[in-house]
């Protein structure tokens, strides 16, 4: 899609859509609202002028790009920018170097934007923190990743994170009708969007893919009157949709399928999509952080191996790398495919943070609390705790919940083997409290 966007444009002598419509200030951004809207904290940072370090956490096409550069402009800083996919140590510290001259001659403080910062390498990230802590450049760094995993620690306690949001429905809309009546291009023409819909299913919430999508399907018409509905959308578009992009475009639904396949115990769909991720160039150790996820939000208990693999299998592709890893990963997803599945543990832990929103914070059981002081134990802190090795078979009834909500059943047994047997002990050691 963007090959055939790019060979139009360039006939036209025109940037793609995404770019004519790319935003110049706050004013004009899509989104982010709780960062950018008025009154809001980075709005705030910008405006007082006072800029830390940051990094842009959120999907492709919510405008992180965008933002860094309308943040230098609206400062008239200096700004530099890189990407994490073709630049190396070298790169960062021409920039550097750029940026110390500006220091030393009394210039303001650049801004040095790193797409995708999620990509360097450690000794990368390193050869940033000398100018990030001696103040040559603001950062300002993009990530699609969760920068948890993804930055260096010493790098990520320097920065704000903030988190970018895919665009909402409303924002999407208003995008396409901005599109319409201010692109000089498209305002010429009589566009009549019938139905949205797939549209805004196929953007996935990403500002560029969808202008993307719209100047496909507007090149295609050489009628006077355009009208857009979900049959054309999906006939025009299916087809020249890129294969993968792990840069953006089907990042997200491709990582789905592969997921669902293996909480649908396919493993036929499992291999597949993983094979379609390997040979885009994603990240490995995207893939089998993913596969940990899933070991434990769909399988559980059900087979607590499954958790044990999936770890084995992120430490190893962490050590061995490409292209051997490519083995490890689909031993994993074969594995998990085919494993038993239970969801128990997910919504257990999600029926107890409700009941804790619901309920608030109840006092803790007077016998479940410690007592390291003497005052303590006088007025009954641990006074009634029954210390259960105490007992015949390492267990005594006693109660574990705040009084309030005693005796309400939160963890509720997959239909599997593995919790068959887990349901039927808490029946016989619990009797009707864990009846079920």
């Amino acid at each position: 899609m963007v090959f055939i966007l790019l060979i139009f444009t360039l006939m036209n002598n025109l940037p793609p859509l995404a770019e004519r419509m790319r935003p110049k200030n706050l004013d004009d951004y899509a989104g982010q609202k709780h960062l950018v809207g008025k009154g809001a904290v980075l709005r705030k940072a910008i405006e007082s002028g006072s800029l830390p370090s940051m990094l842009f956490w959120g999907p492709p096409g919510v405008g992180k790009t965008t933002l860094a550069y309308i943040i230098s402009q609206t400062l008239s800083r200096p700004f530099f920018s890189l990407s994490a996919i073709n630049s190396g140590v070298k790169d960062v510290r021409e920039v550097i170097e750029k940026a110390s001259l500006l220091k030393e001659q009394g210039e303001v403080l650049p801004i040095l934007f790193i797409d995708e910062i999620h990509r360097f390498s450690k000794s990368q990230q390193d050869s940033l923190l000398g100018a990030v802590e001696r103040g040559i450049v603001t950062l300002i760094g993009a990530t699609t990743e969760n920068p948890s995993f993804e930055v260096i620690s010493a790098l990520l306690s320097r920065c704000q994170v903030y988190i970018l949001q895919s665009l909402d429905e409303a924002d999407l809309l208003s995008l396409l009708d901005k599109a319409m009546q201010e692109d000089p291009v498209l305002k010429e023409k009589k566009i009549n969007i019938v139905e949205s819909e797939a549209l805004l299913r196929l953007s996935g919430g990403d500002a560029r893919k969808l202008l993307n999508i719209f100047e496909l399907l507007i090149n295609a018409f050489d009628t006077p009157l355009i009208e857009i509905t979900n049959e054309i959308v999906l006939e025009h578009v299916q087809q020249n949709m890129a294969l993968y992009d792990k840069a953006g475009e089907q990042h997200y639904d491709i990582i789905s399928a592969f997921i669902k396949s293996m909480r649908g115990s396919d493993p036929n769909g499992a291999v597949y999509w993983l094979a379609r991720m390997i040979m885009g160039g994603e990240d490995p150790l995207f893939i089998a952080r993913r596969m940990l996820i899933l070991a434990s939000e769909d399988i559980g208990n059900a087979n607590p191996n499954a958790l044990l693999l999936a770890q084995s299998c992120f430490d190893a592709v962490n050590v061995i790398g490409m292209p051997e890893s490519q083995l490890i990963l689909s031993q994993t997803a074969i594995y998990l495919a085919t494993s038993a599945k239970s969801n128990s543990a997910t919504t257990a832990i999600g029926a107890a943070m409700e009941l804790v929103r619901r309920t608030g914070d109840l006092p803790v059981p007077l016998h479940l609390r410690n007592a390291p002081t003497k005052l303590m134990k006088n007025i009954g802190y641990g006074k009634e705790y029954k210390y259960a090795h105490s007992f015949e078979g390492n267990f005594v009834d006693q109660d574990f919940l705040p009084d309030v909500i005693r005796g309400t059943k939160i963890y509720e047994p997959g239909n599997n083997a593995k919790e068959y047997e887990t349901k039927e002990k808490l029946k016989k050691i619990w009797g009707e409290r864990y009846k079920y």
